[in-house]
């Protein structure tokens, strides 16, 4: 008998999203959540001991006085959400660009005029300490509300050495003040600082400064490859130089144009590639030859109004795993709710709900590096856990910008109760 610190049963889809290998999850395998009805699931200190069907527990399970029990009659329980792709840590607001936006300017015309990223960056670089850490444990409050319980968080609103290792020394103290664990990331090629008179004088001052400073603070290394910020070449130096310091090779690429991100990724060998709004064939068949996973983040082309949509399903069809996160920043996406990107997932990118919940956990987990721990409910993983308040899995992204989630279990522990 298998003793348990924490049992929760009688949920009306258990949804494991146990795969068939330790890969990400491709083509049909994105169809299979490997639901359990009437499932259950013991939980011993961090991990999970034993999952199964609700009239197997008393067979499997030693229930004493210490073992607390949830009844999830009626609920689906799942996996937390993994939100591969954020930028968390920011001062300011530009809720007056998106008012710009709806009135014609377009997101890169903003930035050449000197706002979007570098107008947060400004704000960001003025705040004190305490001001970033109290926003961003603000906005991580609203992550885990929503079902996240991991993180990637990028740096890339400082832009000098000071700024950039102030904000990575935040996201490791943000970590340890609330639940959600954060997997940080170098942004330091995020835009082009005014100081500096073009992209590739401060990309060679990103490689010979910066990185060598900062990388003992990151897991990854990242670029904004697109037109007004870096160039493919640039992007390519500045990760090149990141993987000599140990930071894994992330891009930012084909937001907005096609300028040579998908070879650069092919070439570094990208643990991700995000965004692909904009992408050929030929785009496709370098993501797919480079082993990367594509992070897709349909919440920005609604955000900012394009409408221009990553080709989801060619790149299901190609064999290429997807993941989808918020992207959660002040410009072009602020919204921390994973929900509702699934739902938007579904509509937008005509991904089935399956498809969206699988690209939000397990292949997001894999996205950054983490599946073999999270992103599914398997014994030995980690009891990250959410017990929705619906019956169906499909009812997630069907009730538009409601949030199922009534409760969540990071560790092995309930850390919110909605």
């Amino acid at each position: 008998m298998i003793t348990a610190d924490l049992v929760i049963k009688n949920a009306s889809e258990l949804l494991t999203i146990k795969g068939a290998s330790n890969k990400p999850k491709v083509k049909e395998q994105l169809s299979n959540l490997g639901i359990i009805n009437n499932g259950a699931i013991a939980i011993a200190g961090e991990s999970i001991v034993w999952l199964g069907g609700s009239n197997e527990i008393k067979d499997n399970i030693k229930i004493d006085k210490k073992t607390r029990i949830i009844d999830a009659k009626n609920k689906v329980v799942m996996p937390g959400f993994v939100d591969c792709h954020t930028h968390l840590v920011f001062a300011g607001s530009r809720e007056k660009e998106w008012v710009d936006r709806i009135n014609g300017k377009d997101y890169l015309e903003i930035l050449k005029n000197g706002g979007g990223i570098l107008s947060t960056v400004n704000a960001t670089r003025n705040a004190g300490e305490e001001e970033l850490l109290n926003r961003a444990l603000h906005h991580l409050g609203n992550m885990l509300n929503h079902g996240t319980t991991t993180i990637e968080a990028k740096s890339g609103y400082g832009l000098t050495i000071d700024s950039e290792i102030k904000i990575l020394r935040l996201l490791k103290k943000l970590a340890k003040k609330q639940p959600i664990e954060i997997v940080s990331t170098f942004l330091g090629a995020h835009a082009v600082p005014p100081e500096f008179a073009n992209s590739a004088v401060y990309a060679k001052f990103i490689i010979e400064k910066m990185i060598p400073v900062v990388a003992k603070l990151a897991d990854y290394c990242d670029v904004f490859c697109e037109k007004s910020a870096f160039s493919a070449e640039e992007t390519k130096r500045i990760l090149l130089a990141g993987k000599k310091y140990g930071l894994r090779p992330r891009a930012h690429i084909n937001e907005f144009n096609e300028i040579g991100g998908t070879e650069i990724a092919k070439e570094v060998k990208a643990i991700a590639v995000d965004h692909l709004d904009v992408v050929s064939d030929d785009g496709i068949k370098n993501i797919r030859e480079a082993g990367s996973i594509t992070v897709l983040l349909p919440g920005v082309p609604f955000f900012l109004g394009t409408e221009k949509y990553a080709p989801a399903k060619k790149i299901i069809h190609a064999g290429i795993p997807i993941a989808i996160a918020t992207d959660f920043n002040p410009g072009s996406c602020y919204c921390e709710s994973m929900p509702f990107i699934i739902s938007l997932a579904c509509m937008k990118m005509k991904l089935s709900p399956a498809q969206a919940i699988n690209a939000a956990t397990i292949n997001a987990a894999h996205a950054i590096e983490s599946a073999n721990n999270i992103g599914s409910i398997e014994v030995g993983k980690q009891a990250d856990i959410l017990i929705l308040d619906v019956e169906q899995h499909t009812q997630i992204p069907y009730h538009l910008a409601a949030n199922p989630v009534r409760i969540v279990i990071k560790k092995g522990r309930i850390v919110k109760r909605n």
